[in-house]
């Protein structure tokens, strides 16, 4: 039996809950999704520029725990940049 997820903390939440490119109907789109917590390990470590230990304090998590969530956050954004996919922040 595999462990519980533990709750994460998440002090911010995104202004907008899609992204899409530019002169291409939603229809026409296939879409990621972009989960909470890969938003806010984002947000932390990318925009505010703090480290990747302080950023799993903040997010009560251990930092190898934040390291996958931030790799996976990567992968789909540069997944929906590069093939032209939208991108949904899932709540």
């Amino acid at each position: 039996m595999p462990r519980p997820c533990k709750a994460r903390r998440i002090r911010s939440s995104p202004n907008s809950l899609y992204f899409k490119p530019a002169g291409i109907k939603m229809t026409n789109l296939n879409e990621i999704v972009l989960s909470l917590p890969e938003f806010e390990a984002i947000r932390l470590i990318d925009f505010e520029k703090i480290s990747q230990t302080e950023a799993g304090s903040k997010m009560q998590i251990s930092q190898s725990t934040l390291s996958r969530i931030l790799s996976s956050g990567r992968k789909n954004i540069a997944d929906a940049i590069v093939n032209g996919k939208a991108i949904k922040i899932e709540k």
